[in-house]
């Protein structure tokens, strides 16, 4: 049993979703979104450094070692999986673990719409679920996955940086591939896919160009891929893929994406009012007129067609925040914090009557008042024709080098304000 063991099986007990060990600090854990410090712990540098080395693989202690940070999975018997990563920073080691439960959800018990069930219905295409780290992306495929497993008999290959859930045969054959473990890279595993039979593909990461453009292949020649991206909504999602590629090949990549891309889960997630975590969704389903608009580049235009299209199951991150607000499950001000568009959802919250003391939220800027004094010196500006003033003193010579112009702003003149030229052009 390691030294750290005891702290994941703490986790596990409080339903904690990380654990972070850093130097000079006692272990915190991440409790439904809040960190909170594990009292009576402090490791010293050493101590830490080899906890945290005792559960590593020999090839990822290597690396660590020659690169200062590794990811690799470990698994506490009777208590579940964790992702972990080591890392050292200015104070010394450190370390993250991400609990992966045992169990897989269910696509009823995490709520998933109707619209992301038909996503696993699909006989080929492109599916992402994008989301910000630790929102939730693996939990969701996980479940789509395990549907797919009770509801039909095809082939599956995971390839993931480290495997996560791990899927038991059920009605499919699963093959699950590690990066770094089982293959080298995400795309030669992903090349290698297409010559094993695959009719379902879950790539856990498409991180760079050659990754996504297997992947559209992939989707183009009759499979079902899924895979995932740390963008924010659906659209960004969108011009994500494309603007990976070069400006001469995006052409290229529109109409590829246009034909191969079914769908867009797009997801953060929440504090409940009453404790826990809940995932806002944002959907998009690829219809005619989407695929048109990405073809034709006009992807700003994605959101007008999501507004109109509630009856395909498309939603917006604004939608099922104010859903979740009304139905009591999160606090308008953690809807707030959560969205992305923060203007409209303001006023949306503002006009179930919500206060911007509940959302934490500054007023809208006032308009600036008008000015009651000019913003430079009065003697700065000319005088206005045939205004009366004070008799400036006698002006003096032009220097000789320079040619007649109209003297200084800062000075005033008495009468007519051509008068004081027409004498020293005289004189």
């Amino acid at each position: 049993m390691s030294k750290l063991d005891v702290l994941f099986q703490k986790m596990v007990e409080v339903e904690a979703s990380d654990l972070h060990m850093t130097a000079g600090n006692p272990p915190m854990l991440r409790l439904h979104g809040d960190m909170v410090p594990v009292d009576g712990l402090m490791f010293s540098n050493e101590d830490l450094r080899a906890a945290l080395l005792e559960l590593a693989p020999e090839e990822n202690r290597r690396q660590f070692d020659e690169e200062h940070d590794t990811d690799f999975a470990y698994e506490l018997k009777g208590y579940g999986r964790f992702r972990a990563n080591l890392f050292e920073d200015h104070k010394g080691p450190g370390g993250v673990f991400r609990l992966i439960p045992s169990d897989i959800l269910t696509v009823q018990q995490l709520g998933l719409p109707e619209s992301v069930l038909q996503f696993c219905t699909m006989s080929k295409g492109l599916v992402v679920v994008t989301g910000p780290t630790g929102s939730g992306k693996s939990t969701t495929l996980a479940a789509m996955l395990d549907h797919i497993n009770d509801t039909r008999s095809d082939h599956v290959i995971t390839i993931e940086d480290p495997i996560e859930f791990v899927h038991p045969n059920k009605r499919c054959l699963f093959n699950q591939r590690e990066v770094g473990t089982h293959t080298q890279t995400f795309k030669r595993a992903l090349r290698a896919a297409l010559r094993e039979d695959p009719d379902i593909v879950m790539v856990g990461e498409m991180r760079d160009l050659e990754t996504v453009e297997i992947a559209l292949e992939t989707a183009e020649t009759g499979h079902l891929v899924f895979g995932t991206l740390h963008t924010t909504t659906a659209p960004s999602t969108v011009d994500r893929i494309i603007d990976q590629f070069p400006e001469e090949r995006q052409a290229q990549i529109r109409t590829m994406l246009a034909s191969s891309l079914k769908g867009v889960v797009a997801q953060t997630l929440c504090k409940k009012a009453q404790g826990g975590r809940v995932a806002a969704l944002e959907l998009l389903v690829v219809n005619n007129a989407v695929a048109s608009l990405i073809r034709d580049g006009k992807t700003f235009q994605i959101k007008n067609i999501m507004q109109t299209g509630a009856k395909q199951g498309m939603k917006l991150l604004n939608d099922s925040l104010t859903e979740l607000v009304q139905q009591g499950t999160v606090s308008p001000a953690e809807a707030y914090l959560r969205a992305v568009e923060k203007e409209e959802i303001r006023e949306r919250l503002t006009s179930m009557g919500v206060s911007l003391d509940q959302l934490g939220a500054p007023a809208a800027a006032a308009p600036a008042p008008a000015p009651t004094a000019p913003t430079r010196p009065a003697a700065a500006a000319p005088p206005p024709p045939r205004q009366q003033q004070q008799a400036p003193p006698p002006p003096a010579p032009f220097p000789s080098q320079q040619q007649a112009a109209p003297p200084p702003p800062q000075q005033q003149y008495s009468g007519d304000p051509f008068d004081q030229f027409r004498r020293q052009k005289r004189g």
